[in-house]
């Protein structure tokens, strides 16, 4: 209630005493709603959509295409022509700078990262193979053809953790390398990564 002394005397103003009091009361309103739509979040806590992440990238700007091809438990393959299969996914396919010219709002913008990334939405036991593939190159013939490209695993389910990192080099357009191979136990747990070469784009009668 708003309260004004002059001395003795006690001036009263209804309107301000109710404006105030509605702003106090739309204000307590606010903050309530506030917290039930966005409750405190959890350090470290990972929106359960996947279980894993597999993520090839290489230098920012390169303009090189570099493919991932993923082979699971059954031998189907997840790559760029066949972007799903089961529990496997094909979130991003990266061209190097085909694909990365944008026109928003007429104008034109330019995204430099070179990244693939690939999502396993559970925890189906066996082998994995994760291969990568120098599909196009699209540099200058002065230029180095080698491109470094680093891939890594992540358990993301229920919190970020590294299973495998490691940066490999593709020398010429048309290579393909077993970047690594992990296998997922019955108890869901990740075992056994290693780097067994193992061609999936020209099968198995051709050694990498």
């Amino acid at each position: 209630m708003a309260l004004f002394r002059r001395g003795n005397v006690a001036d009263i103003d209804p309107f301000t005493d109710l404006l105030f009091n509605a702003l106090l009361t739309f204000t307590f309103l606010f903050l309530i709603a506030l917290l039930l739509l966005n409750p405190p979040a959890e350090t470290g806590i990972i929106d359960p959509k996947a279980e894993f992440l597999i993520t090839v990238s290489w230098p920012d700007g390169n303009p090189n295409d570099v493919d991932i091809w993923v082979e699971g438990p059954d031998g189907k393959q997840v790559t760029y022509k066949r972007t799903q299969d089961g529990l496997m996914h094909l979130d991003r396919d990266d061209r190097g700078m085909i694909n990365d010219t944008q026109v928003v709002n007429g104008v034109e913008m330019v995204n430099p990262l070179n990244q693939e990334v690939l999502t396993i939405r559970g925890r189906p036991p066996g082998e994995y193979i994760v291969n990568l593939h120098y599909f196009k190159r699209q540099g200058d013939d002065t230029e180095d053809n080698r491109v470094p490209v680093t891939v890594y695993l992540a358990e993301v389910n229920p919190r970020m953790k590294v299973l495998f990192y490691n940066t490999s080099y593709l020398e010429q357009e048309g290579q393909e390398i077993t970047a690594f191979r992990f296998t997922i136990a019955p108890s869901g747990n990740v075992t056994n990564i290693n780097q067994l070469q193992k061609s999936l784009i020209h099968g198995p009668e051709k050694s990498l």
